[in-house]
């Protein structure tokens, strides 16, 4: 309702939790960087920022994506499987067969397709599987856990199924350049990585599309009622999700110049954490691509700290899982204090 000339708009009260929510995720991110340099001096190394960097760049693509399912109130978790499907088909066009290459020799790669068809090939995959999953929530109104959780599994017996069960590795140098190239001293997934987040972050700030997402994040059924149609926005952001995950396998696989079905096994835990510890609500409505790309890099961080410091992968699980917790309760700390 808007107000009167008589009645003049109150100043919105600056809520402590409020400012503390925006900032939280940069300001732990400044502090664990001084930690870690402080007690391994190497960690500020260009090279290991860097790789830092080139690490975070596959799940932090993904982690964009993301952004715009949680933005809605959903969830994707099988976006690992998705890489690891994706990867597999441009990994076989490049070299020219489906079948398990292990026996292949390099010159074999000549028979293969070109680079814009492996690209466009991941991508299309990506895109398939998000619509599958996007019409199985909206149409037949199936939760998106479940149709997700269902993916997860279907799409990792898919890629087992299209590979037999063995790698495709050896590709030509302008496949590797995409995941092991660099422009400068800047690692190419890194550029891919910070484009897609600029692009996104126009996207979700500074158009109708992005205000649209928003809003059935904020209330799904105010949003059908002014007259935004929900299923098919609903539809197009696990298309995204999907289309970001295709474009995730071929980078992967071209960094580690071999694609397998047991690529991305995990990822969802990394992407669902970077979303959530930057910022952005998981119950939807709230949050935004900077913060994801902060939560990204944060991850990338803590674990690269703790291997510098030898700590064990198994605890490194551990403490991401608890991050996750403590994300999710601080958020609704600070929508109750919001409500107040």
């Amino acid at each position: 309702m808007s107000q009167t000339a008589a009645e003049p708009v109150p100043a919105r009260r600056l809520d402590a939790a409020t400012v503390l929510g925006r900032v939280a995720p940069l300001v732990f991110l400044l502090v664990l960087m001084l930690v870690f340099s402080v007690m391994q001096p190497r960690f500020l190394s260009e090279l290991n920022l860097f790789n830092v960097m080139r690490q975070i760049s596959i799940t932090g693509l993904i982690a964009l994506g993301m952004t715009f399912v949680i933005l809605t109130g959903g969830i994707d978790l099988s976006v690992g499987s998705i890489v690891a499907l994706a990867g597999l088909v441009a990994a076989a066009l490049n070299k020219g067969s489906s079948a398990n290459t292990l026996s292949l020799s390099d010159d074999d790669a000549a028979a293969g397709y070109p680079l814009i068809v492996s690209v466009g090939a991941a991508a299309l995959v990506g895109l398939a599987a998000g619509l599958l999953q996007g019409v199985a929530i909206t149409r037949l109104d199936v939760p998106p856990f479940v149709v997700t959780l269902g993916g997860l599994s279907a799409f990792r017996g898919a890629a087992l199924l299209y590979s037999g069960g063995g790698p495709i590795s050896s590709f030509d140098d302008g496949y590797r350049f995409w995941g092991q190239g660099k422009l400068g001293p800047v690692p190419v997934p890194v550029i891919i990585f910070l484009a897609a987040a600029l692009l996104c972050h126009i996207v979700l700030r500074h158009t109708r599309y992005g205000r649209h997402v928003y809003a059935i994040g904020g209330n799904a059924e105010a949003a059908r009622l002014s007259g935004l149609n929900v299923r098919g926005l609903t539809l197009s952001v696990y298309v995204i999700v999907g289309l970001f995950a295709g474009l995730a396998g071929f980078v992967l696989s071209s960094r580690l110049n071999s694609a397998e079905a047991v690529a991305g096994q995990g990822y969802e835990l990394t992407v669902i954490a970077s979303v959530v510890i930057g910022g952005t609500s998981l119950f939807g409505g709230l949050g935004g691509v900077l913060g994801t790309v902060v939560g990204a890099i944060l991850i990338g961080v803590l674990i690269n700290g703790l291997v510098l410091m030898n700590v064990s992968p198994y605890i490194q699980q551990i403490i991401i899982g608890v991050i996750i917790v403590l994300a999710v309760a601080f958020d609704r700390f600070v929508k109750g204090r919001r409500r107040r």
